[in-house]
């Protein structure tokens, strides 16, 4: 990778790494703050986690389409403000209706998709991948530190104040936004029509956006569970963090590999594999969930296959997009992303709610088999685009 690459894949990680850190140390901790306090119950908890969600995948399309004519920073800049924002609303009450109101303000901010076309236009086709796997591990990084931190941050400050920190460090990434990324190319005018169709109509692009959508609703309906379940079995809550360093730092170490790998051929294996691990995880978490040893063995499989999807799909999003409408397309794969963080938080809140906990583990589980049916006919690798289109 030449510097100016280089730059700004890594400061692009940064704002990733940033923003993210906020949001996924909720997970963990966020069910269990809730439980108890006036107002709240299970379905509410998953509407709070979930808001963010569905508002982030009703505006990733329009931010990256308007990043296409308007030029990407200031995207980057509006949307990390609105985020910020959010933050400091969600930190401001305990109520139930605020912490939502500041979470779906928090959604308002939806950069994701803008953030990936960026590094598109950042970098070369021939080291796009690298790219996207700096990102992809920073953010695999960030999730693993806010799971290990989570629990020591939420006896400090509570939630409220996990909020705060959150607003702050989002400011942060406004920052690196204005001194660190390189200057992208300024757009022309917004993708037509056409552009957009082909977006929503092509296969790859297909599979991955379903993937992405169930990799996320997958993650979010587990953690309405697992912090739970933990708890019922007879770990504190003031321990939870040797778990999550446990099972996120081995699934991290045994990711590598997979994540290394430079051959197209082995492309598709590796992405099969990882999903059939999501699937795997499931029903060692679904036989094992009354045995704290049996949840930790699951976690491990789960954030082995987790880590490899959450690094690999962005970058094969950003190979198989056309270039006229990268902004476009990477605003649908974010938006179908963030619909599937919604639908598997509300969807786990309610069925844990009134069904239990083994109902949500085998609503994955049948999630998880649809997306490997969906992704089985995808080719040994995702292509690069024709030179007439895509770079």
């Amino acid at each position: 990778m030449s510097p100016s690459e280089l730059r700004g894949a890594l400061s692009l990680a940064a704002i990733f790494g940033l923003r993210l850190f906020g949001m996924f140390i909720i997970l963990p901790v966020f069910a269990l703050w809730a439980q108890g306090r006036p107002g709240w119950d299970l379905s509410l908890v998953g509407v709070a986690m979930g808001i963010y969600g569905l508002v982030q995948g009703s505006l990733q399309i329009p931010f990256g389409w308007l990043s296409d004519r308007h030029g990407r920073k200031r995207l980057l800049y509006i949307g990390l403000a609105i985020f910020a924002a959010g933050s400091f609303v969600a930190a401001s009450s305990e109520t139930p209706w605020i912490v939502i109101a500041g979470r779906a303000l928090q959604g308002a901010g939806a950069i994701s998709g803008v953030a990936i076309a960026t590094a598109a236009d950042l970098t070369r086709e021939s080291q796009r991948t690298k790219a996207m796997a700096i990102i992809g591990s920073t953010i695999g990084a960030a999730f693993a530190l806010s799971f290990v931190l989570a629990p020591s941050l939420e006896h400090a400050i509570g939630v409220p104040g996990i909020f705060a920190m959150t607003g702050v460090l989002v400011i942060l990434a406004m920052a690196v936004v204005r001194w660190v990324v390189p200057d992208p190319p300024r757009g022309g005018a917004a993708p037509g029509a056409a552009a957009f169709v082909q977006v929503l109509k092509d296969r790859e692009l297909i599979r991955l956006n379903v993937g992405i959508f169930a990799l996320h609703a997958v993650l979010m309906a587990m953690f309405v569970v697992v912090p739970l379940a933990l708890l019922q079995d007879g770990l504190a809550a003031s321990r939870h963090w040797l778990v999550y360093l446990t099972t996120v730092g081995i699934g991290f170490v045994l990711m590598l590999p997979a994540i290394m790998s430079r051959a197209a051929s082995r492309e598709r294996p590796i992405f099969l594999g990882s999903v059939a691990t999501i699937a795997l995880s499931l029903v060692v978490l679904l036989l094992a969930l009354d045995r704290i040893g049996g949840i930790v063995a699951a976690l491990v499989i789960f954030f082995a296959g987790f880590n490899v999807l959450e690094a690999k799909l962005p970058a094969l999003v950003s190979r198989a997009a056309p270039r006229e409408a990268r902004g476009a397309a990477t605003g649908v794969y974010s938006s179908v992303q963030f619909l599937g963080t919604f639908f598997g938080a509300a969807a786990g809140g309610a069925l844990a709610q009134h069904a239990g906990f083994p109902a949500v583990l085998m609503a994955c589980l049948a999630v998880t088999a649809v997306w490997l049916a969906v992704a089985w006919n995808m080719g040994d690798f995702v292509p690069a685009a024709s030179p007439a289109s895509r770079t």
